[in-house]
């Protein structure tokens, strides 16, 4: 498999967020972050990956509206979640959810992914 463009995304995700809004706006979003060359592709970030990237994200929202904020946004993974790694990724930390795609197809794979047995 190709190596993932991982560093470069991290460096992207320290310029976010731009938009101007406020605190009380933004502790009420929803983030949902699937990596570019992921789409599409059926791969996946590990999860260790998808937490560190997750926590940049979150650490962005605290450096321009606090911690409390980036405490209260939740964030969720987008990348190819499937029954095979939901476990692994809702395991980790940063992350607070997932933006299903293709499994949504699915109503059995659906299903195992949304009742997931942590």
């Amino acid at each position: 498999m190709e190596k993932t463009p991982f560093p470069t995304t991290l460096d992207e995700l320290e310029t976010y967020p731009q938009q101007t809004l406020t605190a009380e706006q933004v502790a009420d979003v929803v983030i949902a972050y699937e990596p570019v060359w992921a789409i599409g592709t059926g791969l996946t970030a590990t999860d260790e990956q998808a937490n560190e990237t997750i926590g940049v994200i979150r650490k962005a929202v605290a450096r321009k509206y606090g911690q409390e904020c980036a405490d209260k946004v939740r964030i969720q993974y987008g990348g190819s979640m499937n029954p095979k790694n939901v476990k692994g990724l809702m395991a980790q930390p940063e992350i607070d959810g997932g933006l299903i795609g293709g499994a949504s197809l699915k109503a059995p794979d659906f299903s195992l992914v949304v009742n997931y047995d942590k």
